[in-house]
């Protein structure tokens, strides 16, 4: 596999500190990449913002990320990166429909859900073991969602149903992610998706084109820069931490985005936001120091619920 590149070995500390790093960073940039989307489709259709989320990334690699082309020349894993790819674009068509018409927080609590499907998936697939620690962040991260949505539990938007189709979706393409990193370099699975994604984005975008104006292009390139370092950065975090540790870490997106839509857009916060927030907090701290004690030690504090099971040969 290709070394990763230099941005990915220059952080300091342990691999585990380095992934706690990256999925910070990758958190604040889909934060970026959700403000820039909701700003461009006041003006742009769905299937446009995703075109030109992708176009700003090409650009974007192909200023700094020349040096993961000899790999992408060796084409490795094309047929993952088709179907990991096919399954986000489709995903991100959901999410972003649901970004523009309901409330940033709302839209990162339901795509939450996410986290059940990729422990069975991660389980299932990468025969990763499930820790009891991991478990229960899962759990608690769930819980503190369900407390931040209990204001608006009579919603029943068809919004709603098409961010939690996307969280499934987000879910396979996450396990894929895992997958490739065993295989190919971060900077590669990213120059992959924009290589795959801005095709499609165009076929999608054509259908439904609506006149870009000058005051669309600085959101264009939040949003794509954006997009473009949330999964670089977490591409990063995959290489360095098993998906299960990944996920309940990323539940801390759901208050940031709650602050985000309240100082940006004027969406109602209150209490419940925050009790959720905490609750999500709390889980993600007891994983990390869990984890924390186990690379100390180096044994795990606990056996694990669910182990992993050698695959069948026939």
């Amino acid at each position: 596999m290709s070394p990763t590149p230099t941005l990915g070995r220059s952080l300091p500390g342990s691999s585990f500190t380095q992934g706690l790093i990256w999925m910070g960073l990758s958190m604040v940039s889909f934060i970026a990449m959700s403000v820039g989307s909701r700003e461009m489709a006041e003006t742009l259709s769905i299937r446009q913002v995703l075109f030109f989320r992708a176009l700003v990334g090409l650009f974007v690699i192909l200023a700094v990320g020349r040096a993961v082309f000899p790999e992408i020349r060796r084409m490795q894993q094309v047929p993952l990166h088709l179907a990991r790819n096919v399954v986000h674009f489709t995903a991100q068509y959901f999410w972003t429909i649901g970004i523009v018409l309901l409330p940033l927080a709302s839209v990162f609590a339901l795509e939450f859900t996410m986290p059940i499907w990729v422990t069975l998936f991660a389980w299932l697939l990468l025969r990763e073991k499930v820790s009891r620690q991991r478990l229960l962040a899962t759990a608690g991260g769930f819980i503190g969602v369900l407390v931040i949505v209990r204001p608006g539990i009579g919603m029943v938007d068809p919004a709603a149903g098409l961010v939690l189709i996307a969280a499934a979706g987000y879910g396979l393409s996450l396990i894929m992610v895992k997958r490739l990193t065993g295989h190919c370099s971060p900077g590669a699975i990213v120059v992959w998706m924009i290589l795959i994604q801005l095709p499609l984005g165009l076929i999608a975008a054509l259908t439904d084109w609506r006149p870009v104006h000058v005051t669309d292009v600085p959101w264009m390139l939040v949003a794509g820069i954006g997009a473009l370092s949330a999964h670089f950065c977490q591409a990063q975090a995959l290489k360095r931490l098993e998906a299960s540790v990944v996920i309940p870490i990323d539940f801390l997106r759901v208050p940031m985005a709650a602050v985000v839509g309240f100082y940006a857009y004027g969406e109602a916060i209150d209490l419940w936001v925050f009790l959720g927030g905490g609750i999500i907090l709390l889980s993600n701290l007891q994983a990390v120091l869990a984890e924390r004690r186990g690379q100390m030690t180096g044994a795990l504090d606990a056996e694990p619920l669910v182990k992993a099971q050698p695959p069948h040969r026939s």
